[in-house]
């Protein structure tokens, strides 16, 4: 079985899903961006978007009845590496902030830009509900 996911409080996407659940097991998020529910960049700086993606991640695995800690990918499309490098200690701080010291695969791709034009980040994540409680 296959389900949309789409946090209730969210805006309904228009043309693609925030989430697909497939077996009431895996979670495959579309690419989330540093905006909030109501679509709305409240950040235009790096480390304000990231923790905003990150939350709306964590916001579509909730809404899939998983925590953070099931998340097992995570691929980063960014379009300013100066910016990332630049910034390791306030990346790390936002990302623990939303992630705690959970830390699944990752990948970090540079791109030359993404379909909204104040995005700076844009994150998937893949993720296992249910599989990181003790008691499974």
């Amino acid at each position: 079985m296959i389900e949309a996911v789409n946090p209730p409080e969210w805006e309904k996407p228009k043309g693609y899903a925030n989430g697909m659940l497939v077996d009431g097991e895996r979670l495959y998020t579309g690419g989330q961006i540093g905006w909030n529910k109501d679509q709305v960049f409240e950040h235009h700086d790096f480390i304000g978007q990231l923790e905003q993606t990150l939350a709306n991640i964590a916001s579509i695995v909730r809404a899939a009845g998983g925590e953070v800690t099931d998340i097992v990918r995570l691929t980063w499309f960014i379009t300013d590496k100066k910016a990332y490098v630049a910034n390791q200690k306030n990346i790390g701080a936002a990302y623990r902030k939303v992630m705690g010291r959970h830390f699944p695969a990752m990948s970090v791709v540079v791109v030359a830009g993404l379909i909204e034009d104040a995005a700076l980040v844009e994150i998937e994540a893949t993720a296992e509900i249910g599989k990181s409680r003790k008691d499974v």
